[in-house]
Protein backbone atom coordinates (compact mmCIF):
# COMPACT_ATOMS: atom_id res chain seq x y z
CA UNK A 1 0.00 0.00 0.00
CA UNK A 2 1.38 3.40 -1.01
CA UNK A 3 1.96 6.11 1.57
CA UNK A 4 -0.11 9.30 1.82
CA UNK A 5 2.49 10.95 -0.42
CA UNK A 6 4.59 9.02 -2.90
CA UNK A 7 7.19 10.01 -5.48
CA UNK A 8 8.10 8.35 -8.77
CA UNK A 9 11.25 9.44 -10.60
CA UNK A 10 11.82 8.93 -14.30
CA UNK A 11 14.22 10.54 -16.77
CA UNK A 12 14.96 13.62 -14.66
CA UNK A 13 11.34 14.20 -13.62
CA UNK A 14 9.89 13.51 -10.15
CA UNK A 15 6.13 13.01 -9.89
CA UNK A 16 4.88 13.69 -6.36
CA UNK A 17 1.34 12.42 -5.73
CA UNK A 18 -0.92 13.37 -2.82
CA UNK A 19 -2.53 10.07 -1.93
CA UNK A 20 -5.46 10.37 0.46
CA UNK A 21 -8.32 10.17 -2.06
CA UNK A 22 -10.71 8.80 0.57
CA UNK A 23 -10.64 12.28 2.23
CA UNK A 24 -10.23 14.26 -1.00
CA UNK A 25 -6.46 14.51 -0.51
CA UNK A 26 -6.92 16.66 2.59
CA UNK A 27 -3.61 17.08 4.37
CA UNK A 28 -2.89 16.10 7.96
CA UNK A 29 0.25 16.28 10.08
CA UNK A 30 1.64 12.95 8.88
CA UNK A 31 1.04 13.76 5.22
CA UNK A 32 2.62 17.22 5.43
CA UNK A 33 5.67 15.88 7.25
CA UNK A 34 6.15 13.26 4.56
CA UNK A 35 5.56 15.75 1.74
CA UNK A 36 8.03 18.24 3.19
CA UNK A 37 10.67 15.52 3.53
CA UNK A 38 10.19 14.29 -0.02
CA UNK A 39 10.33 17.80 -1.49
CA UNK A 40 13.48 18.54 0.51
CA UNK A 41 15.11 15.35 -0.77
CA UNK A 42 14.16 16.23 -4.35
CA UNK A 43 15.63 19.69 -3.92
CA UNK A 44 19.06 18.14 -3.38
CA UNK A 45 18.67 15.29 -5.86
CA UNK A 46 20.94 16.17 -8.79
CA UNK A 47 19.24 13.57 -10.95
CA UNK A 48 15.92 15.43 -10.76
CA UNK A 49 15.48 18.43 -13.06
CA UNK A 50 11.72 19.07 -12.72
CA UNK A 51 9.12 18.27 -10.02
CA UNK A 52 5.42 17.68 -10.71
CA UNK A 53 2.79 17.73 -7.96
CA UNK A 54 -0.62 16.11 -8.51
CA UNK A 55 -3.38 14.33 -6.61
CA UNK A 56 -4.66 10.78 -6.60
CA UNK A 57 -8.20 10.33 -7.92
CA UNK A 58 -10.46 13.23 -8.91
CA UNK A 59 -9.16 15.83 -6.42
CA UNK A 60 -5.90 17.76 -6.42
CA UNK A 61 -6.05 18.85 -2.77
CA UNK A 62 -8.97 19.96 -0.60
CA UNK A 63 -6.77 21.71 1.99
CA UNK A 64 -6.32 20.91 5.65
CA UNK A 65 -8.04 17.89 7.18
CA UNK A 66 -10.52 19.56 9.55
CA UNK A 67 -11.31 16.26 11.22
CA UNK A 68 -7.70 15.85 12.31
CA UNK A 69 -7.74 19.44 13.57
CA UNK A 70 -10.95 18.82 15.54
CA UNK A 71 -9.35 15.84 17.27
CA UNK A 72 -6.05 17.59 18.05
CA UNK A 73 -5.20 16.90 21.71
CA UNK A 74 -4.14 20.48 22.48
CA UNK A 75 -7.26 22.05 20.99
CA UNK A 76 -8.36 23.21 17.57
CA UNK A 77 -6.53 26.56 17.66
CA UNK A 78 -3.19 24.91 18.41
CA UNK A 79 -3.98 22.19 15.88
CA UNK A 80 -4.59 24.68 13.08
CA UNK A 81 -1.47 26.68 13.88
CA UNK A 82 0.75 23.59 13.98
CA UNK A 83 -0.78 22.25 10.76
CA UNK A 84 -0.32 25.65 9.11
CA UNK A 85 3.31 25.76 10.26
CA UNK A 86 3.95 22.39 8.60
CA UNK A 87 2.09 23.45 5.46
CA UNK A 88 4.13 26.65 5.40
CA UNK A 89 7.30 24.56 5.36
CA UNK A 90 5.92 22.66 2.36
CA UNK A 91 5.13 25.75 0.28
CA UNK A 92 8.48 27.27 1.20
CA UNK A 93 10.20 24.12 -0.06
CA UNK A 94 8.34 24.63 -3.35
CA UNK A 95 9.30 28.29 -3.58
CA UNK A 96 12.94 27.78 -2.58
CA UNK A 97 13.52 24.75 -4.77
CA UNK A 98 15.99 25.64 -7.52
CA UNK A 99 14.00 23.60 -10.01
CA UNK A 100 10.71 24.17 -11.81
CA UNK A 101 7.69 22.85 -9.91
CA UNK A 102 4.64 22.10 -12.04
CA UNK A 103 1.15 21.59 -10.60
CA UNK A 104 -0.81 18.99 -12.58
CA UNK A 105 -4.27 19.91 -11.30
CA UNK A 106 -6.33 16.79 -11.86
CA UNK A 107 -9.53 17.94 -10.14
CA UNK A 108 -10.85 20.03 -7.27
CA UNK A 109 -8.45 22.43 -5.54
CA UNK A 110 -9.62 24.10 -2.33
CA UNK A 111 -8.03 26.24 0.39
CA UNK A 112 -4.56 24.78 0.97
CA UNK A 113 -4.75 23.25 -2.49
CA UNK A 114 -4.86 26.74 -3.97
CA UNK A 115 -2.17 27.93 -1.56
CA UNK A 116 0.03 25.17 -2.96
CA UNK A 117 -0.77 26.10 -6.56
CA UNK A 118 0.13 29.78 -6.12
CA UNK A 119 3.62 28.68 -5.01
CA UNK A 120 4.22 26.43 -8.02
CA UNK A 121 5.89 27.75 -11.15
CA UNK A 122 3.56 26.48 -13.89
CA UNK A 123 -0.02 25.27 -13.41
CA UNK A 124 -1.81 22.89 -15.78
CA UNK A 125 -5.46 22.00 -15.09
CA UNK A 126 -7.98 19.60 -16.56
CA UNK A 127 -11.18 21.08 -17.97
CA UNK A 128 -13.29 19.66 -15.14
CA UNK A 129 -11.08 21.08 -12.36
CA UNK A 130 -12.76 23.53 -9.99
CA UNK A 131 -11.18 26.01 -7.59
CA UNK A 132 -12.45 27.46 -4.31
CA UNK A 133 -10.50 29.27 -1.63
CA UNK A 134 -13.15 27.93 0.78
CA UNK A 135 -11.59 29.35 3.97
CA UNK A 136 -14.37 31.86 4.73
CA UNK A 137 -17.02 29.13 4.44
CA UNK A 138 -15.91 27.76 7.81
CA UNK A 139 -14.52 30.85 9.52
CA UNK A 140 -10.92 30.31 8.46
CA UNK A 141 -8.50 32.41 6.45
CA UNK A 142 -5.33 31.73 4.47
CA UNK A 143 -2.16 31.46 6.53
CA UNK A 144 0.57 30.26 4.19
CA UNK A 145 0.91 33.31 1.97
CA UNK A 146 -2.02 32.06 -0.07
CA UNK A 147 -4.16 35.19 0.27
CA UNK A 148 -1.48 37.58 -0.89
CA UNK A 149 -0.13 34.99 -3.31
CA UNK A 150 -3.58 34.73 -4.87
CA UNK A 151 -3.82 38.51 -5.14
CA UNK A 152 -0.47 38.58 -6.91
CA UNK A 153 -1.59 35.84 -9.29
CA UNK A 154 -5.09 37.01 -10.22
CA UNK A 155 -5.16 40.64 -9.02
CA UNK A 156 -6.68 42.08 -5.85
CA UNK A 157 -10.29 42.29 -7.02
CA UNK A 158 -10.56 38.71 -8.27
CA UNK A 159 -8.69 37.51 -5.18
CA UNK A 160 -11.14 39.28 -2.88
CA UNK A 161 -14.08 37.76 -4.74
CA UNK A 162 -12.58 34.29 -4.33
CA UNK A 163 -11.61 34.82 -0.69
CA UNK A 164 -14.85 36.51 0.39
CA UNK A 165 -17.39 34.29 -1.39
CA UNK A 166 -15.65 30.88 -1.18
CA UNK A 167 -17.42 30.15 -4.48
CA UNK A 168 -16.16 27.56 -6.96
CA UNK A 169 -14.53 28.74 -10.19
CA UNK A 170 -13.83 26.75 -13.31
CA UNK A 171 -10.42 25.98 -14.78
CA UNK A 172 -11.25 28.38 -17.63
CA UNK A 173 -12.05 31.11 -15.09
CA UNK A 174 -8.68 30.60 -13.46
CA UNK A 175 -6.86 30.54 -16.79
CA UNK A 176 -8.50 33.85 -17.72
CA UNK A 177 -7.53 35.26 -14.31
CA UNK A 178 -3.91 34.15 -14.67
CA UNK A 179 -3.64 31.40 -12.05
CA UNK A 180 -3.65 28.54 -14.57
CA UNK A 181 -1.31 28.44 -17.57
CA UNK A 182 -3.14 25.82 -19.66
CA UNK A 183 -6.46 23.97 -19.52
CA UNK A 184 -6.49 20.55 -21.17
CA UNK A 185 -9.03 17.75 -21.65
CA UNK A 186 -9.06 15.37 -18.70
CA UNK A 187 -7.63 12.49 -20.70
CA UNK A 188 -4.74 14.62 -22.01
CA UNK A 189 -3.30 15.89 -18.71
CA UNK A 190 -0.57 13.27 -18.46
CA UNK A 191 0.51 13.68 -22.09
CA UNK A 192 0.52 17.48 -21.92
CA UNK A 193 2.46 17.60 -18.65
CA UNK A 194 4.94 14.99 -19.90
CA UNK A 195 5.73 17.09 -22.98
CA UNK A 196 6.12 20.23 -20.89
CA UNK A 197 8.37 18.79 -18.20
CA UNK A 198 10.55 16.95 -20.71
CA UNK A 199 11.13 20.30 -22.40
CA UNK A 200 12.00 21.93 -19.07
CA UNK A 201 14.35 19.07 -18.21
CA UNK A 202 16.33 19.92 -21.33
CA UNK A 203 16.90 23.54 -20.28
CA UNK A 204 19.81 24.85 -18.23
CA UNK A 205 19.09 24.03 -14.56
CA UNK A 206 21.15 27.02 -13.46
CA UNK A 207 19.33 29.52 -15.66
CA UNK A 208 15.93 28.16 -14.63
CA UNK A 209 16.92 28.36 -10.95
CA UNK A 210 18.11 31.94 -11.31
CA UNK A 211 15.04 33.04 -13.28
CA UNK A 212 12.76 31.45 -10.69
CA UNK A 213 14.53 33.23 -7.84
CA UNK A 214 14.59 36.51 -9.74
CA UNK A 215 10.82 36.49 -10.26
CA UNK A 216 9.98 35.26 -6.76
CA UNK A 217 12.24 37.81 -5.06
CA UNK A 218 11.15 40.73 -7.19
CA UNK A 219 7.40 40.76 -6.58
CA UNK A 220 6.31 43.64 -4.36
CA UNK A 221 6.67 42.97 -0.63
CA UNK A 222 9.22 40.31 0.29
CA UNK A 223 7.46 36.94 0.62
CA UNK A 224 8.67 36.34 4.17
CA UNK A 225 7.15 39.63 5.33
CA UNK A 226 3.84 38.80 3.64
CA UNK A 227 3.73 35.32 5.15
CA UNK A 228 4.59 36.55 8.65
CA UNK A 229 1.61 38.91 8.41
CA UNK A 230 -0.68 36.10 7.26
CA UNK A 231 0.56 33.74 9.98
CA UNK A 232 -0.14 36.35 12.67
CA UNK A 233 -3.60 36.94 11.21
CA UNK A 234 -4.29 33.21 11.13
CA UNK A 235 -3.20 32.84 14.76
CA UNK A 236 -5.61 35.60 15.78
CA UNK A 237 -8.40 33.98 13.77
CA UNK A 238 -8.01 30.66 15.60
CA UNK A 239 -8.99 32.40 18.85
CA UNK A 240 -12.31 33.66 17.46
CA UNK A 241 -15.78 32.24 18.05
CA UNK A 242 -16.30 32.07 14.29
CA UNK A 243 -13.34 29.71 13.97
CA UNK A 244 -14.76 27.28 16.53
CA UNK A 245 -18.22 27.53 15.01
CA UNK A 246 -16.77 26.61 11.62
CA UNK A 247 -14.97 23.56 13.02
CA UNK A 248 -18.11 22.46 14.88
CA UNK A 249 -20.39 22.98 11.87
CA UNK A 250 -18.07 21.04 9.59
CA UNK A 251 -18.05 18.03 11.88
CA UNK A 252 -21.81 18.24 12.45
CA UNK A 253 -22.34 18.50 8.66
CA UNK A 254 -24.40 21.71 8.86
CA UNK A 255 -24.05 25.30 7.72
CA UNK A 256 -22.14 27.43 10.25
CA UNK A 257 -23.82 30.34 11.97
CA UNK A 258 -21.15 33.02 12.26
CA UNK A 259 -21.47 35.96 14.69
CA UNK A 260 -18.44 37.94 13.57
CA UNK A 261 -16.53 37.61 16.81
Amino acid sequence: MKESVYTIKDNGVALVTLNRPEVYNAVNEEMLTLLCRQLSDLSFDKGVRVVVITGEGKVFCSGGDLRSIHDFPKGAAQGVYELATLFHQVVEEIRRMKKPVVAAINGVACAGGIETIVCCDINIAVETATFSDAHSRYGFMPGLGGGLGLARAVGPFKAKEMLFTADFFTARDMADAGLVNHVVPDDQLVTFVDELVNKLAERSPLSLARMKQLINDGLDVPWDVAVRYEMLSLEAQTHSEDFYEGIKAFNEMRSPQFKGK
